[in-house]
């Protein structure tokens, strides 16, 4: 990555988009492609533009902070409660926060407004899961890195929320954070939904191997050929 993504913590644009966020702009005319890129549980704006490099170098790429501080450079979408895995409900101030964000980017940005993606790791996957939900049309694929579906969604399946949208879900068979059990369970919600779901397993732990880079970056690719 030649460039380094700018921090937006003052100013017009941030008072537009709600939220701290680093974006980086590519030399691509508008509207833009944009993969919005949010955090899990106690990381920032900074953590994220590791998995940056799988993306399609004349995509727009915006990572925001998420709602809550809980120390020095670290923040939550949702408080972690041990044991307890959160209800779409509870993501109600994190969803009210990212749909404004997406909403102000394609007159910040010039993002296309129809083609939005998002990409989330740990919480932050369920962010995208329960944003996606709750905004229907506004959002055209979701790559979920070792995240999570949240509970309560019964009433998204009987609606198929998630008709025909691309989910591609990274999931470590030694994930000491998100269990196995739990991660496959949110597949098969994201399935119910109708999601067009690519489902991986990775020998590893609460994080992305170097096979789940590659099969990452295939799926974004994919996005460039079919949507």
């Amino acid at each position: 990555m030649d460039k380094k993504p700018l921090l937006i913590d003052s100013g017009n644009a941030f008072t537009e988009a709600g939220l701290v966020h680093r974006v980086l702009e590519p030399n691509t005319a508008a509207p833009r492609p944009t993969v919005v890129m949010l955090h899990g549980h106690l990381g920032n704006e900074e953590v994220m533009w590791i998995f940056a490099q799988t993306l399609p170098p004349d995509w727009l790429v915006i990572a925001p902070r998420a709602i809550i501080p809980v120390s020095e450079n670290s923040y939550t979408w949702l408080p972690r409660t041990e044991n307890e895995w959160p209800s779409l409900e509870q993501f109600g101030g994190a969803v009210s926060a990212v749909t404004h964000f997406i909403h102000a980017l394609p007159k910040l940005y010039h993002a296309d407004r129809n083609r939005i993606y998002l990409m989330g790791f740990s919480q932050g996957a369920a962010v995208a899961f329960a944003t996606a939900i709750s905004q229907p049309g506004w959002i055209k694929g979701i790559a979920s890195l070792v995240g999570f579906m949240p509970l309560g969604v019964e009433s998204a399946v009987t609606k198929a929320a998630l008709s025909n949208l691309p989910v591609f879900m990274a999931v470590g068979t030694q994930d000491e954070r998100i269990p196995l059990a739990v991660a496959q369970a949110s597949a098969e919600a994201a399935r119910a939904m109708g999601a067009f779901l690519e489902y991986r397993e990775y020998e590893t732990g609460h994080k992305l191997n170097a096979e789940g880079m590659r099969k990452l970056k295939n799926w974004w690719a994919e996005r460039i050929q079919f949507g």
